[in-house]
C-alpha cells in the first residue's frame, strides 16, 4: 500500500490539490462525502479508514451504534475539473466498513462487490452499460423549473440550445476518465442524453455517481457565469405531457472473454443463458422496479404513449418491450432492460438486475418467444392472450413486491432490504396525504 500511496501523494502534489473529498452515498443513491486536506499520514487512512458519524446517513445505523468507517478505493482518485486552480479539489469513491473491519452491510457498493465477487468466484464478469438522461432546467419568476430549450430529438442550434452545456460536459467528463461515445438532445424540450462505453458494473455504478455530479456542477458554473439560473435535474417525470428520462441499461456476461450471450449458430444470434437471463428479468420485474424506479415520481414516467416500458415482454430491437436485444452481435451481443430511471441508486440496480438475470440462468426461467409488434397499440384483451403483463403504476404496488420477493430481498440484504422498504413506506405515505393543485382545480366545486 504504501507504493501506491506515495504515488497517490506525488499526483496530488503535481495536481495541486488543497482539498480531497472523500465520496460515497447513502441507500438512496444520494452522494455523500467529508473532505480533508492532503496530509502526511495518508497511508493510514488508506490502510485502515477514518471513523464518522453513521447514523446521520440514510438507511446506515441507529444513534446508539452510530461509528463507522469510511476507506477510500485508492484507484478512484480523480481530479475534479470543474473546480477553480487556486482551490483545486480531487475524490476518492469510497467504501463502508464497520469498526472491526469488515465490509458494512448497509453499504451500498460493498453490496455490488459482494454481487460480483460471487459471479467472479464462477469466472464471470458483469458488464453493463447505462444510459441516464437528464433535463437542463431554467426556474421561473416565481420559482417553478421550466425546460431551458424546446427542441427534440436530435435538433440542431438554434432550436437545441444544449452544444455548449454538452461540449463542455464532454471535454470535462473525458477529463474524470469516461470515454464518451455520443451525446445530442433527447425527445423531450430540454432534455440531453450523454452515452458513455460500457463497463464492469462497479465501474460503471461509480461512473454514473460521478457524471450526475459532474453534469450539475457543470451546468451551474456555466450558468452562473452567464448570470442563468439554469440547473440539471435527474427528476425521472418533471414535466406533464412530454417524455420522461430513463436509464436504460445494457448488460452481458463474459467468461474468459468471451460473452456469453452470443451465440452464432442460434437463428436469434443469442444463447441459452441470454434467454434465461432475460426470462429473470422479465419473471423478477414487478419487484425489480422498486429498486429500479425507486420514487413516486418514477411511476408518473411509466404509463403508455411516452415511450417509456410498462409491459412485460422482450422483443429484438423492438423500444416498446420491457427488454430489448439491439441488434449488435459478436463482443457486443447485450440485452437492454429498459425500465430504470437515473433516481435509482445504480449499485443497487445493478445488483438487483444481475441477481434477477443470474436466477434466471440457475432456474432456467423461459421467457417465451420474442414480441415483434408495437405492444402499445395492442389491447388489453390481446396483451392477456400473448401473456404480457403490467409493471407495478405505483411505488405502493412495486415496494409490496419487492418485500414479497425472496430473490431480491437476498440480493439487498436482510439491513439494506429492511431501511429500504422503512423509507418508502415513508415516502408514499408523505405523498398520499398531500394535495395538489390537480385535484383542487377538478374537485373543488364539487
Amino acid at each position: 500500500m504504501t507504493k501506491e500511496v506515495d504515488k497517490i501523494m506525488e499526483q496530488i502534489e503535481k495536481d495541486d490539490i488543497r482539498f480531497v473529498r472523500l465520496q460515497f452515498v447513502d441507500i438512496n443513491g444520494k452522494e455523500q462525502n467529508v473532505s480533508i486536506p492532503p496530509s502526511a499520514d495518508m497511508d493510514e487512512l488508506f490502510t485502515n479508514g477514518t471513523l464518522f458519524d453513521g447514523s446521520s446517513i440514510a438507511g446506515f445505523v441507529d444513534i446508539n451504534d452510530s461509528d463507522l468507517i469510511i476507506k477510500p478505493d485508492i484507484s478512484t482518485y480523480s481530479r475534479l475539473p470543474w473546480r477553480a486552480d487556486d482551490s483545486a479539489v480531487c475524490r476518492f469513491i469510497c467504501d463502508i466498513h464497520t469498526p472491526d473491519g469488515k465490509p458494512f452491510p448497509g453499504d451500498p457498493r460493498s453490496r455490488l462487490k459482494k454481487a460480483l465477487a460471487d459471479i467472479g468466484k464462477k469466472g464471470l464478469k458483469y458488464n453493463i452499460g447505462p444510459e441516464p438522461e437528464f433535463f437542463i432546467v431554467d426556474i421561473d419568476n416565481e420559482g417553478y423549473p421550466m425546460p431551458y430549450d424546446d427542441a427534440g430529438y436530435f435538433d440542431v442550434e438554434p432550436k437545441d440550445k444544449g452544444p455548449d452545456f454538452r461540449g463542455e460536459i464532454t471535454f470535462n467528463l473525458q477529463e474524470l476518465g469516461f470515454e464518451v461515445e455520443a451525446s445530442h438532445h433527447e425527445v423531450g424540450p430540454g432534455q440531453n442524453e450523454i452515452a458513455f462505453k460500457f463497463d464492469d458494473a462497479l465501474k460503471t455504478a461509480d461512473a454514473v455517481m460521478t457524471f450526475k455530479t459532474a453534469i450539475k456542477a457543470i451546468v451551474a458554473n456555466m450558468a452562473a457565469f452567464d448570470e442563468l439560473d439554469y440547473r440539471v435535474t435527474f427528476m425521472p417525470k418533471p414535466f406533464f405531457g412530454v417524455n420522461g428520462s430513463g436509464m436504460h441499461c445494457h448488460q452481458s456476461l463474459f467468461k474468459d472473454g468471451y460473452n456469453l450471450f452470443l451465440d452464432p449458430d442460434s437463428e436469434t444470434g443469442l444463447s441459452q443463458d441470454a434467454l434465461y437471463f432475460i426470462g429473470g428479468l422479465l419473471e423478477h420485474a414487478p419487484a425489480l422496479t422498486a429498486i429500479t424506479n425507486p420514487i413516486v415520481n418514477s411511476y408518473k414516467r411509466l404509463v403508455p404513449g411516452y415511450e417509456a416500458p410498462v409491459y412485460r415482454a422482450y422483443g429484438l430491437k423492438n423500444r416498446s418491450a420491457l427488454v430489448r436485444v439491439p441488434a449488435a452481435r459478436g463482443k457486443a451481443t447485450r440485452i437492454e432492460y429498459r425500465a430504470p430511471d437515473p433516481a435509482c441508486n445504480p449499485y443497487l440496480a445493478f445488483t438487483a438486475m444481475l441477481a434477477a438475470g443470474m436466477d434466471g440462468i440457475k432456474n432456467k426461467i423461459d421467457p417465451g418467444e420474442p414480441t415483434e409488434i408495437n405492444i402499445y397499440n395492442l389491447t388489453e384483451k390481446e396483451r392477456e392472450e400473448r401473456g404480457i403483463r403490467l409493471l407495478p403504476a405505483s411505488l405502493w404496488e412495486a415496494y409490496h413486491a419487492f418485500e414479497e420477493n425472496q430473490v431480491m430481498m437476498d440480493a439487498l440484504g436482510e439491513h439494506i432490504s429492511e431501511k429500504f422498504l422503512e423509507s418508502k413506506y415513508q415516502e408514499w405515505d408523505d405523498y398520499r396525504v398531500q394535495v395538489f393543485g390537480y385535484e383542487q382545480r377538478r374537485y373543488l366545486d364539487i
